[in-house]
């Protein structure tokens, strides 16, 4: 198993926009995504207190499995929201573009089922 370090990705979806900017199939929902991940922000600040607190562990792995799911969920969001927007408009195109979208994906899904 390698552990490389994650590369990031800049690429856009060039059917639906020009290459010059960063559109991605999440960004409609843009605002959603910042307000999921800032409450769950906020549950990590509460384990940090519950740690401080020296709360029974139960109660804090309660809350660690509570964000385990819900960073899992907006995982899953952005990844259709990809499928949907991405990979959808590649399919469209020449089949090398949908064919890159497809392993695009395929890589997403396999770096996130084994997280």
């Amino acid at each position: 198993m390698s552990l490389s370090a994650p590369t990031a990705h800049t690429d856009t979806c060039p059917i639906v926009v020009p290459p010059e900017t960063t559109d991605h199939g999440y960004i409609t929902d843009k605002h959603k995504y910042l307000n999921r991940l800032r409450r769950i922000e906020g549950q990590v600040r509460g384990i940090n207190g519950m740690v401080d607190d020296e709360r029974h562990f139960i109660d804090i792995l309660t809350q660690v499995s509570a964000i385990r799911r819900a960073l899992e969920g907006v995982a899953l969001h952005l990844l259709t929201d990809h499928l949907r927007h991405c990979v959808a408009d590649a399919n469209l195109s020449s089949s090398a573009v949908s064919d890159s979208k497809i392993a695009e994906a395929s890589e997403a899904i396999t770096r996130l089922v084994r997280s």
